[in-house]
């Protein structure tokens, strides 16, 4: 669709949710909503709840530009529901946006592609899990590292476990790949420059993705020319094996003999100051407002 018939669509900006990614949600949601304004397009900010459908309803949207993290908006629960409305929306399908926040699922599809990711298995509340330490222990389906641990020592193990039990659903243990931390951005299939992430102390946890100024991030991450074109690969790979559309964020550690692991997939990857996706976009020239034009255009218009 062309853009000027694109700037006479009612577009929502939903944002916000009710997952505990909320309130980095509605960042990212008041940030592509100034975008889109500057952009000349017709945008309203939505707040997700539970009474979303009532009010997408009322709201009388044409396109849904989703701006959600984490649980009941990443996992294709709204795109379930626009697609039940026939609201075309921003970003992957409901399979694929659900299989890539069950990260344990994902690890299983990934693998069946040949898709190069850590070892792990999914705690089942008794056994302790048998996978030689160091691990990471992680909810399975949460965001933005929130409650993931990495455990060294078996005396930790347990702790790490019921602490990622508190956030609901399956508990995923993956082995602890020592290594350089990467992510690479995909917009339509398209990969941008590769980015280094170097927490300045611990992992590239919560805090460190969010708190300004407690990570440095290097893009294009300075890698050589093969080893940059093997990570690239093993991360359109996810993407394809997940059947992801749109843009998404491919999350890589790259142990010491420069073999890349693909961690997980974001659907829907943050788009605050702080986030690394715009900071792909701009390495090849593309101003902010600009990234949010190219996702918008990629909505499935014609879907509906």
């Amino acid at each position: 669709m062309k853009i000027s018939q694109l700037k006479k669509k009612r577009i929502g900006v939903l944002m916000g949710g009710i997952s505990e990614e909320r309130e980095i949600s509605l960042k990212t949601g008041k940030a592509i909503l100034d975008a889109l304004k500057a952009k000349g397009y017709k945008a309203i900010p939505i707040d997700v709840g539970r009474d979303l459908g009532r009010v997408l309803k009322s709201k009388k949207i044409d396109v849904a530009f989703l701006a959600l993290h984490g649980r009941y908006g990443e996992d294709g629960c709204v795109q379930g529901l626009l697609e039940v409305m026939g609201i075309p929306y921003t970003g992957s399908g409901v399979k694929a946006s659900a299989m890539a926040m069950d990260k344990a699922t994902a690890k299983k599809v990934m693998l069946h592609h040949g898709v190069s990711t850590p070892a792990s298995t999914v705690y089942d509340g008794k056994r302790a899990p048998r996978i030689k330490l160091p691990v990471v222990v992680k909810p399975a389906s949460q965001g933005s590292a929130i409650g993931v641990s990495i455990v060294k020592k078996a005396a930790g193990l347990k702790k790490a476990l019921a602490y990622a039990e508190g956030f609901g659903g399956k508990v995923l243990v993956e082995k602890f790949v020592e290594g350089r931390e990467l992510t690479v951005a995909i917009l339509d299939g398209r990969v941008l420059p590769t980015i280094e992430i170097r927490p300045k102390k611990g992992f590239y946890d919560f805090n460190a993705k969010y708190t300004r100024g407690m990570t440095d991030f290097i893009v294009p991450a300075p890698l050589s020319k093969s080893v940059d074109r093997k990570v690239a690969k093993e991360a359109v790979a996810a993407y394809a094996a997940l059947g992801c559309s749109g843009a998404a964020r491919v999350d890589v550690i790259l142990d010491g003999k420069g073999i890349p692991y693909v961690l997980e997939v974001n659907t829907i990857p943050g788009m605050t100051s702080l986030s690394l996706f715009p900071r792909a976009a701009a390495a090849v020239g593309m101003d902010y407002p600009a990234v949010v034009e190219e996702m918008l255009k990629g909505a499935g218009l014609d879907k509906f």
